[in-house]
């Protein structure tokens, strides 16, 4: 573990003498990528030092229990088995922050939530997931916004979108993708009868802007002559540019411009964003999928979480977590569930990381 350690502090310095570089500083693509990589870094390297500086006081006393000095070895004594303690948890810690992160985890996100079966009660529900949701942001320091809505005809939505921005959203978040189920009296219920309806969560990494940079290596010319009614330059000047983009075989043509440089900055251009729409579609299209995997059809059967409020009891389905504090819940205070969801996704790690 300490040579990991040694060699991501070595990184670390290195991306600090980096941000200090003019080239790197002049390109605001190069600074947020050697930025980003730093802070990510910074936490397992401040870990590190505390532990280094533990283990220098551990062998310290080691020494003072050796030595001559009687007092020395009755201060080593004492403060010897609460260093050894926090050696444990310091150690502990640090493997935590060792487990290799999803790159998504840093992103922002977009939650969507959609009312499943039970009518007009799952749209209330979905409202109330939403209520939740927008006080737990607040709490942790996160801004909401509302991208898009369906109200319910009873009130609530039949399906909403809500905007996440912070620092690791989608790394909190992302436990909550799946069915929730609610188990309640409704209240255009007359006989006091519980029923069960449900509500879908995705929540989905927000996508990035995507930069396409074409390589001109990439793109063969071809020429002609203009086609068009008549002129001087018709038939005789090879204005016309077609450009192959080699690695996708997309092709574009200008003819527009009078002359040929004309035709060629510009089919150049056409290239660039048709290009650039294409990898966007593909993303888009990737996100889609991923929405899919995350989400069910919304029926009963396929439930991550059930809120009982007869019980006064929610439970998650997939670590058997239960909370008998609904209210709390349903006004913000899911951490207990995201930190135990937290938990047992790195425990998973850390056997495949062992195996």
């Amino acid at each position: 573990m300490l040579d990991k350690l040694e060699a991501i502090k070595a990184r670390f310095d290195q991306l600090g003498v980096a941000l200090t570089n003019p080239e790197i500083v002049a390109s605001n693509k190069k600074y947020a990528e050697t930025s980003k990589e730093y802070r990510s870094l910074e936490k397992i390297v401040t870990a590190y030092d505390n532990y280094r500086k533990l283990l220098d006081d551990i062998g310290f006393y080691r020494e003072a229990l050796d030595g001559d000095d009687a007092e020395m070895r009755e201060l080593a004594k004492e403060e010897m088995p609460a260093l050894e303690e926090k050696k444990t948890i310091e150690e502990e810690a640090i493997r935590q922050l060792l487990i290799p992160k999803d790159p998504q985890d840093e992103k922002n996100a977009i939650v969507e939530i959609r009312a499943g079966t039970g009518g007009d009660e799952a749209s209330l529900f979905a409202g109330d997931l939403l209520r939740m949701y927008i006080r737990y942001c607040e709490r942790r320091g996160y801004k909401t916004a509302v991208l898009s809505e369906s109200e319910g005809t009873a009130g609530g939505f039949k399906e909403v979108q809500l905007e996440v921005t912070g620092d690791d959203v989608y790394g909190t978040l992302k436990f909550e993708s799946g069915v929730h189920r609610v188990q309640r009296v409704p209240a255009t219920e007359t006989q006091g009868r519980v029923h069960t309806s449900a509500a879908t969560v995705a929540v989905m990494p927000e996508a990035e802007e995507v930069d396409f940079e074409l390589n001109p290596a990439d793109v063969k010319m071809e020429t002609a002559r203009s086609g068009g009614a008549g002129g001087q330059n018709v038939n005789k000047v090879e204005n016309k540019v077609m450009l192959t983009h080699i690695p996708t075989g997309t092709v574009v043509v200008c003819q527009t411009e009078r002359s040929q440089l004309g035709n060629r900055e510009k089919a150049m251009q056409m290239l660039r964003t048709k290009l650039y729409e294409e990898q966007v579609r593909k993303q888009e299209d990737e996100i889609a999928r991923h929405r899919k995997s995350l989400v069910s059809t919304g029926d009963r059967s396929a439930k991550i979480r059930t809120y009982n409020y007869p019980q006064g009891r929610v439970t998650d389905h997939r670590i058997n977590f239960t909370s008998y504090n609904l209210d709390a819940v349903m006004n913000g205070d899911i951490q207990d569930f995201i930190a135990a969801l937290q938990f047992a996704e790195n425990s998973e790690k850390l056997t495949k990381q062992g195996e």
